[in-house]
């Protein structure tokens, strides 16, 4: 891969990976997560063990007691959350059957852990006829529904707390067939969207292989 790089990105490529494994620490639980995730063949689109303490900090930096997920897979961010800050409640959703028993498997014991099966909107809407309010909603789920998702969420994230839609630069740079126009509607969303202050933070994916999905970047807002 490196002779396809040019050096500049060859060599971030190489020490932000050597960096990053001086600041995390050996996590069992996220070890064994991670190994039943391929043992029962769960798709290896899972976020970065760098991203997860990314997350963490996030949370940790806002106090948050209180997090929605959207797109659990098989629940290694979900741990992430979960081990964030003290008396945090996590709220997970997953539409896919067999990725949701590898979840619970995977947060057992965990009683800081809800996770809900089926499709985001439905049972978004369930949350919120219960009344539920969230510090901090993380969207992981259908690149496509990503301007709707986040019109649910900030509808119910608290006052000052915030949304973040993962992969969004992706998204911008997947374009389906030649000729094709890249899919701007969150940014056309958000942009017009006087409920939030909103950013978009391009990253490198330095945990990916694939060339093509080196250049990713998340949108962080905050609710007013």
């Amino acid at each position: 891969m490196s002779t396809l790089l040019p050096p500049i990105l060859d060599q971030a490529l190489t020490r932000s990976r050597e960096a990053q494994t001086h600041l995390l620490k050996t996590n069992s639980r996220l070890d064994a997560a991670v190994a039943n995730c391929e043992k029962n063949d769960i798709p290896s689109i899972a976020i970065s063990p760098s991203q997860g303490q990314h997350l963490a900090l996030l949370c940790q930096l806002m106090g948050a007691q209180s997090v929605l997920e959207i797109g659990t897979l098989g629940g290694y961010s979900t741990i992430w959350f979960a081990e964030s800050v003290p008396g945090i409640q996590v709220t997970s959703i997953e539409f896919n059957p067999r990725h949701r028993d590898v979840a619970l498997a995977n947060t057992k014991g965990m009683g800081n852990v809800e996770i809900r099966l089926g499709a985001a909107e439905g049972i978004m809407a369930e949350l919120a006829k219960e009344g539920r309010v969230f510090d901090f909603v993380f969207i992981d789920a259908n690149w496509d529904q990503q301007a709707n998702y986040f019109d649910l969420a900030v509808k119910m994230t608290r006052r000052g707390g915030a949304v973040y839609v993962d992969n969004v630069v992706r998204n911008l740079l997947d374009i389906p067939e030649e000729g094709d126009e890249a899919d701007w509607s969150l940014i056309e969303h958000v942009k017009g969207d006087e409920r939030v202050r909103a950013t978009l933070i391009p990253t490198l994916s330095t945990h990916k292989v694939d060339i093509g999905a080196l250049v990713d970047g998340y949108l962080l807002a905050v609710v007013k």
